[in-house]
């Protein structure tokens, strides 16, 4: 069981140190075209890198969002749900330490202005259009999760590539409105660090990036356990 927990917090300081970091660099201006696009690449690619990695041990949830799908859809039970999500806090947490100590270190311009945490300025500041957004793409990404991880999918090897380029394309609709989070972990250490460090971090829309996916991924597995159910 500790391995499982050990797994899911690398996998999880991979996904903010990779993804968040490369939005810190290139920037996520959908305008720019290409830091948009390579944001989206790394946070989905990380997932491809990690599933072959870590998903013979943990399942690679990486992701509260996704573990409290799993738990619904009777993947797992309670108590390794919450060892998951504070494993995944952590990871999260490590990341985005690790990124402050190397952009700080190296004098690096954080393009972002908060070590790639999450904000609702591409919805005008709006809470409830926030909320919609991450409810909406967090659906489909667990969605699809769930569906190709089902011992009924058949996908074999392809699950991961499957799951990171859904990542991919739910990044690509997100990140010019909430800078897409679907993970509250990957929301939650960014900003924290952002905070501790003097950065600019929306902890005030914290709570949209985590009931946002939550809301999601019960809506997922309500919907998957009824397609599901023979």
């Amino acid at each position: 069981m500790k391995k499982k927990y050990f797994a899911e917090f690398i996998g999880t300081l991979a996904l903010v140190v990779l993804g968040c970091g490369t939005a810190m660099l290139v920037g996520c201006n959908a305008a720019a075209g290409s830091g948009y696009l390579l944001t989206a690449l790394a946070f989905g690619l990380t997932i491809v890198g990690m599933a072959y990695c870590v998903g013979n041990i943990s399942g690679c949830h990486i992701n509260p969002a996704v573990s409290l799908g799993v738990l619904m859809t009777g993947g797992m039970k309670a108590a390794e749900f919450v060892g998951y999500v504070v494993s995944q806090c952590l990871g999260a947490l490590a990341g985005s330490g690790l990124l402050a100590l190397i952009f700080k270190l190296g004098k690096v311009t954080d393009m972002t202005g908060g070590f790639g945490s999450n904000g609702l300025a591409g919805v005008s500041g709006s809470p409830i259009a926030g909320l919609l957004v991450e409810i909406v793409l967090t659906f489909f990404f667990v969605l699809v999760i769930l569906g190709v991880t089902s011992k009924k999918a058949g996908h074999g090897s392809f699950g991961g590539l499957i799951i990171g380029w859904t990542l991919v394309l739910v990044h690509i609709l997100g990140i010019g409105l909430t800078g897409t989070s679907v993970n509250p972990a990957r929301s939650f250490g960014p900003a924290v660090v952002a905070a501790l460090t003097g950065n600019a971090a929306p902890l005030g829309s914290l709570w949209v990036f985590i009931a946002g996916p939550f809301l999601g991924a019960a809506l997922a597995a309500l919907v998957w356990n009824f397609l599901s159910n023979d």
